[in-house]
């Protein structure tokens, strides 16, 4: 449930799940998003969720704080009901010009990189938000032995479709942008689409992930 919600500026309220960074408080999170969204609550213009929080703005001239935090203390979600998760299968080229991290992984996990391709493939990812850059997936858990931090000296330029690890989340960059992200290969799929008005995420919160091998050359005849 909703720990606390509070004021966010003059039209914005912040609901918080508490500190922990998980699943269990993640998926809260997400069925309120989804909640909020399909009861189509007059005045709310746009909802933000993260890992254990969630921002509804809304707009002044047809609503205001109270109301809004009085309808959503009062949303009847059902947090034991189970999401219905889409399931997406992504895939990525490990070859050598697309890996421009695996040397730097094994050095700092002490695993070798048939082992971190390994864990990193057999691996089913939760995607807990998207954001940073449009679309850009946040898909946990990975394990404690596979995690390490970001790069030093961030890239000035991360390619577009590179897949990244930090931390306990891999991503994906939907667009050439900086980043700081450990990467270890790339996909030829178009995961955000700007063309799509109603849905331009390929991956939404709460949507089941996993990667799939491919070699360079059906990398590059690959039909997005």
């Amino acid at each position: 449930m909703i720990k606390n919600i509070s004021n966010l500026g003059d039209a914005a309220l912040y609901c918080d799940f508490g500190k922990d960074v998980n699943k269990d408080t993640n998926t809260k999170v997400i069925k309120y998003f989804k909640s909020i969204k399909k009861e189509n609550i007059l005045g709310i213009d746009n909802l933000t969720p993260s890992y254990n929080k969630l921002i509804v703005s809304f707009d002044l001239k047809k609503t205001n704080y109270q109301n809004i935090k009085k309808l959503i203390e009062n949303l009847n979600i059902d947090i034991n009901d189970d999401l219905k998760n889409k399931k997406i299968e992504v895939p990525i080229c490990i070859d050598d010009d697309f890996s421009l991290d695996i040397k730097r992984l094994e050095q700092h996990l002490k695993i070798s990189r048939e082992k971190i391709y390994e864990n990193f493939f057999s691996k089913e990812f939760f995607c807990y938000m998207t954001g940073f850059i449009a679309g850009m997936p946040f898909l946990g858990d990975l394990d404690f032995n596979m995690r390490a931090k970001r790069l030093e000296t961030p890239r000035v330029k991360v390619p577009k479709g590179s897949v990244g690890l930090t931390e306990q989340f891999a991503n994906i960059y939907t667009f050439e942008s900086p980043g700081g992200w450990n990467i270890i290969g790339n996909t030829p799929l178009n995961i955000f689409n700007n063309s799509k008005e109603t849905e331009p995420n390929l991956i939404n919160p709460g949507d089941l992930v996993t990667f799939k091998e491919i070699t360079i050359n059906e990398y590059r005849n690959y039909n997005v």
